[in-house]
């Protein structure tokens, strides 16, 4: 037994506010045409006043077939004619899609090979609205050397891809998407005697490039959150945050109200940071990670606000920063589990926002306003 008197006990946790409810409108989209199949989806963004969504095609037999779709208003979606070019194109999963004004660029993989590793490929918009694969060798991406690719984005400067190799943070560059140029083993960017260096987002700036990732220092298990900044993507500067003992990363980055947003894991909660004047700031934390098993899974600018789809590895979940250090959750349509192949992610123009989910069953998308004021 143990007791205290009201003057001495510990001060209650603050509350956590309150949901925002939105208005979730169910959204359809047409199965591609060929074999019948359950929609994969994985990534959205918007192109110039055009969205675009991307994924796949799972087939009954257990294949797979690129796929992607496009709306004037993100409501009636259309299919996008793809033209593969290789073997493991033509079964490719499109998992991340970027665009510079109306050109867009989409990354795509499917394991297989002797070693079962991802077989990547990217593709790019041409003239007729088609997406058509890039042949590339197999070092662009894999090779010896192979890490993972990341993200892509576009910008003034072109398209840049986030990815890692051996050597630590890397970048692919290309400046229309019909093809990439590795850029790895640069000082600053890659591994050095100081720690590994992790990269997993990328975004274009007024200035150039901004890469964010984690830098694991040498001697310790943890990570700390670790940014670059390039002018010409091929020479970098580290911008690191300030770090502690905890487990730390930046996950996610965007450019909201002509601010660079960064969103990651900050111990047990998920943080925020924002890049003013080249350092960075704290921009809140909110939820909870449950450990570094979580991550961020989709990052978009609504408006001067940001939106963010996390998961704790458990479930996702969506929350809106609508000004700086102050974030709110907002409700679901319903609870979108975050086990096996699920995925989940979020776009945004204005206040209209695109919220998309696959619990491994079936892929949905839903649309939403956000309201002008948030309390």
């Amino acid at each position: 037994m143990a007791g205290c008197t009201a003057g001495s006990a510990d001060p209650a946790p603050s509350p956590q506010p309150s949901p925002l409810s939105v208005s979730w409108q169910p959204v359809s989209l047409p199965v591609p045409p060929g074999e019948p199949g359950r929609l994969m989806l994985r990534d959205a963004t918007v192109c110039a006043g055009r969205w675009v969504l991307v994924g796949a095609v799972a087939e009954a037999d257990g294949g797979t077939r690129p796929a992607a779709w496009t709306a004037p208003d993100g409501l009636a979606w259309q299919p996008l004619a793809l033209r593969p070019k290789t073997f493991y194109g033509e079964q490719d999963v499109l998992y991340s899609v970027g665009c510079a004004g109306d050109r867009v660029a989409v990354l795509g993989a499917k394991s297989g090979g002797a070693h079962g590793n991802p077989r990547v490929s990217s593709w790019y918009s041409a003239a007729d609205g088609s997406l058509v694969e890039v042949t590339a060798y197999m070092e662009v991406y894999g090779g010896n050397d192979a890490v993972n690719v990341a993200r892509v984005r576009g910008g003034q400067l072109g398209f840049a891809i986030a990815g890692n190799r051996k050597s630590g943070a890397a970048v692919w560059l290309s400046p229309d998407a019909t093809e990439f140029t590795l850029v790895d083993g640069v000082p600053g960017l890659a591994s050095d005697d100081g720690g590994r260096t992790v990269a997993n987002d990328v975004a274009a700036t007024a200035d150039g490039w901004l890469e964010v990732g984690a830098l694991a220092p040498a001697g310790r298990i943890d990570r700390d959150p670790m940014a670059w900044t390039s002018a010409d993507g091929r020479s970098w500067r580290r911008v690191p945050a300030p770090a502690t003992t905890a487990y730390e990363e930046f996950g996610r980055v965007v450019v909201a109200g002509g601010v660079p947003v960064a969103v990651g894991l900050r111990g047990d909660v998920f943080g925020a940071w924002r890049l003013v004047g080249g350092a960075w700031q704290d921009g809140g934390g909110f939820g909870r990670t449950d450990g570094p098993t979580a991550w961020v899974a989709g990052l978009a600018a609504a408006g001067p606000g940001v939106l963010a789809a996390v998961s704790d590895a458990v479930e996702y979940r969506l929350w809106l920063s609508p000004e700086p250090g102050r974030w709110v959750p907002v409700a679901l349509p319903g609870a979108l589990a975050a086990k096996g192949e699920a995925a989940a992610g979020v776009a945004a123009a204005g206040r209209r926002v695109l919220l998309l989910a696959d619990d491994g069953a079936a892929g949905r998308v839903w649309l939403a306003e956000l309201p002008e004021r948030v309390g």
